[in-house]
């Protein structure tokens, strides 16, 4: 057996001057073929007391070895870098605006549009809007009739589909606002609140789907499609507003409530009984004009619609006092650095 011995020397510059390694014993036993391994890697400790390793290669003679220092700082520090360029980069927001706005202008959109195809169609469309199956006397057309002519027809379907738009995100920023309110509530009284606020969910994405299937499906295009849609949407938006009050009433159960708040929940349960009192009078002169043909029984169905129509509008219109000063930002950088941001934001109740 013969024994090799190399005694190598490391020094590395920083910025405190030079550091040396201590020499380092390589000794191996060589095979029955003389082979010697190409590299071989060992542990050696500085002058300061740090831990290196010593990376030697060669075809077994000391003067064609060759070795290296591997520094573990060295590498910790190439492995943070990125991390800390993730950090240093800055956030930029490119879009900021004010929610309350975005509420107020989709809450108003469908109404101000209402007014406009009435007043338009039955100035100058009086006829056509005026017309039923029964053909008798009528005053006050129906709102599938000023929506059905042209060309209120797109100019109703343009504002329907503005107005859904913001509704979908609205919807879950509800959900997510009474979530927040959880924490408030006797534990008992959790999953009673959380079964409301997942079916005020699902009723609020329906009725914002009956709405769309009720203004691109017409009386005038397929009216058995088009009634059934219009029975979803009148059960899903009582049923969601039934839902919220009581969801309300017990996440505020107990709570000292600022002028705003109780401001929406008045508000709420007015549109609410509105809502109740107009369809049980919809109903009502519904049945007289589709059996019996009574004279002005369609415009008291038209006017009860129109009322329906409004208080459901002016029911989600008190989006302004649930959100009075929040904002919708779209932001661009690192997701730690925007979840440090959102975690230490002032927070609003």
């Amino acid at each position: 057996m013969q024994n090799i011995q190399n005694s190598t020397a490391v020094t590395s510059s920083s910025s405190g001057g030079t550091r040396t390694g201590c020499g380092a014993v390589l000794s191996s036993a060589a095979d029955s073929s003389g082979a010697i391994p190409e590299a071989k890697s060992r542990k050696i400790s500085d002058g300061g007391g740090g831990i290196g390793s010593v990376i030697c290669s060669g075809s077994g003679g000391s003067s064609g070895d060759s070795c290296s220092l591997h520094d573990p700082s060295t590498a910790a520090t190439k492995h943070a870098q990125p991390q800390q360029q993730q950090q240093q980069q800055p956030m930029a927001i490119h879009y900021l605006a004010s929610f309350h706005e975005i509420c107020i202008v989709t809450a108003l959109l469908p109404l101000v549009t209402l007014f406009t195809c009435f007043v338009t169609a039955y100035v100058y469309q009086y006829d056509d809007v005026h017309e039923t199956h029964c053909r008798v006397y009528n005053i006050i057309p129906s709102i599938s009739a000023i929506t059905g002519v042209s060309p209120q027809r797109y100019f109703w379907r343009f504002s329907i589909a503005l107005h859904i738009g913001p509704r979908i995100p609205i919807a879950f920023v509800y959900k997510n606002y009474y979530r927040s309110q959880l924490k408030r509530i006797s534990p008992e009284l959790v999953p009673q609140a959380s079964w409301l606020i997942s079916l005020i969910l699902v009723l609020n994405c329906i009725e914002i789907a009956a709405l769309g299937g009720v203004t691109y499906i017409s009386n005038r295009e397929n009216y058995p499609v088009h009634e059934r849609i219009f029975i979803t949407f009148m059960i899903c938006s009582l049923c969601y507003m039934l839902a919220t009050i009581k969801l309300n009433g017990i996440l505020n159960a107990g709570q000292s409530l600022n002028v705003q708040q109780q401001q929406s929940i008045k508000w709420k349960k007015f549109f609410f009984v509105a809502s109740i009192l107009s369809t049980i009078g919809l109903l009502i002169f519904f049945a007289k004009h589709r059996f019996y043909c009574h004279d002005l029984a369609f415009s008291w169905f038209a006017f009860f619609e129109y009322l329906i129509a409004i208080a459901n509008m002016l029911y989600h219109f008190t989006i302004i006092w649930d959100f009075p000063s929040q904002y919708m930002v779209i932001v661009q950088g690192p997701l730690e650095n925007i979840s440090q941001y959102l975690s230490n934001r002032p927070k609003i109740d």
